[in-house]
């Protein structure tokens, strides 16, 4: 008689868990398990680029994952990196609407990725279900489901309409996507502020959904840093599993941070607009003349833009009210801090603090996409704009191999008893996120200790 699916899981998984734990020489049924997979979590997100091309010469493995609101490829390639370790992840399936997003995903995964939009696949099981079985996404097998909706609609800086932008259903479409696939794990990225006051009613609503679907979920926010991720980054993230686990935690110290230095230092130097030969990715914008002159004022290595150089109208607020205003606009990066937040509009150095540390000039898609925490293999289809855009809104492939390595170890371990689940927050973190960092950077550190 042919085992019931949840038969088949369950060998695939003690099989998986045995051959790891001979290979770490651990015993699988103890914490030992857990304890090899931190070490292993440590050296892929350390050692990106040596980990990337082992990934992509062994064999998929017996865990399936399908990446919903794929773009290009952030968060599958930190799943994929888990196979530099053995054979334990097999990309099945993508899905996107942003087509330059879906080249690159293509080009770096070699895996047709469905163009479509999630929201209406939420509302059809007949298609959702004839996706998932033409990409073998099928419930005899271990699967994880991922997704990150674009998190425009919930961002402090490009929202003002709230709950009526459209985007912030998509979150609750992924919700009814994964209760109707019942996959062993669901993971959900986005920004911060969906843990704010405003925004707290669409994670209640998506944590219920899964709850009542038989889901343990815990809600927690991470700063991408503590996980080797050259910026700081925080990210909100929610966790589903079948059964208790042990909630995902940093495990790199403030001096530990890798930084723009370790990243980016010894990539040759360019002019503004220029391509590298030896990297077709390593050129940035080509700057006016008068944005020239504004870039060569700034002290290197962290300086701020002078007062008395730049727009006239950043020179006029500061002569207005007396104080300065945007001070990272045309401002440098530090060499030895991490970088802030990459996003979309990183090729500016009129949006933010983008500009090289030394070099006269905005961050190159090859910098950008280092300081994302990608390999410096992976390649990106589209214009300087359209690069930007998908490495600006990926999820950090070094954070997501983390993640990654923490859900397999919990997969192939024992559960932790129910009454030492930790279900994360649990209310809105108030009104601004941003009033939030400091008490959770202090938790941070006290877990540390």
């Amino acid at each position: 008689m042919r085992p019931k699916a949840k038969d088949q899981r369950h060998t695939t998984l003690k099989k998986l868990a045995t051959e790891l734990s001979k290979q770490a020489k651990t015993d699988h049924n103890t914490q030992c398990l857990r304890d090899a997979f931190d070490i292993h979590k440590k050296n892929i997100c350390l050692n990106i680029h040596e980990a990337w091309p082992r990934a992509l010469q062994n064999k998929p493995g017996p865990i399936s994952v399908f990446d919903m609101f794929s773009g290009c490829g952030g968060m599958s390639a930190g799943f994929k990196l888990l196979n530099s370790i053995a054979p334990i992840i097999d990309l099945k399936g993508a899905v996107d609407i942003d087509t330059k997003a879906n080249e690159t995903y293509e080009e770096n995964h070699q895996l047709k990725v469905v163009d479509a939009d999630v929201a209406k696949l939420s509302r059809s099981s007949k298609k959702l279900e004839s996706i998932f079985n033409h990409h073998e996404f099928s419930n005899d097998k271990i699967r994880i489901l991922i997704g990150c909706a674009p998190c425009q609609g919930f961002s402090s800086h490009r929202n003002s309409d709230g709950e009526k932008d459209l985007r912030n259903t998509l979150f609750m479409d992924f919700a009814k996507i994964a209760v109707k696939t019942q996959p062993e794990v669901i993971v959900i990225e986005n920004v911060p502020e969906i843990l704010t006051e405003r925004y707290w009613p669409h994670v209640q609503k998506a944590r219920k959904i899964l709850e009542e679907s038989g889901y343990y979920v815990h809600v927690g926010a991470h700063n991408m840093a503590e996980f080797g991720v050259p910026q700081e980054r925080f990210r909100a993230l929610i966790l589903a599993m079948k059964k208790p686990f042990h909630a995902p935690k940093g495990f790199l110290a403030p001096q530990e941070f890798a930084t723009v230095r370790s990243s980016i230092s010894d990539l040759p130097p360019v002019e503004a607009g220029e391509k590298c030969s030896s990297d077709p990715f390593h050129y940035s914008a080509k700057h006016k003349e008068s944005t020239l002159a504004t870039i060569r004022a700034v002290p290197h290595d962290g300086g701020n833009r002078p007062d008395n150089v730049g727009p006239a109208s950043l020179r006029n607020i500061k002569s207005t009210t007396g104080k300065a205003a945007y001070e990272d606009v045309y401002g440098r990066l530090p060499w030895d801090k991490p970088s802030i937040t990459i996003t979309a509009f990183a090729r500016n150095p009129a949006s933010g603090r983008f500009t090289h540390p030394e070099q006269d000039r905005a961050l190159t898609i090859r910098e950008a996409s280092l300081l994302q925490g990608f390999p410096k293999q992976y390649q990106f289809s589209g214009s300087l704009d359209s690069s930007f855009r998908q490495i600006g809104n990926a999820v950090p492939p070094i954070f997501s191999a983390a993640i990654a390595s923490h859900i397999v170890s919990e997969l192939l371990s024992p559960p932790i008893a129910e009454e030492n689940f930790d279900r994360g927050i649990l209310g809105a973190v108030g009104a601004s996120f941003s009033r939030a960092i400091p008490s959770i950077k202090a938790r941070s550190r006290a877990t540390k200790n």
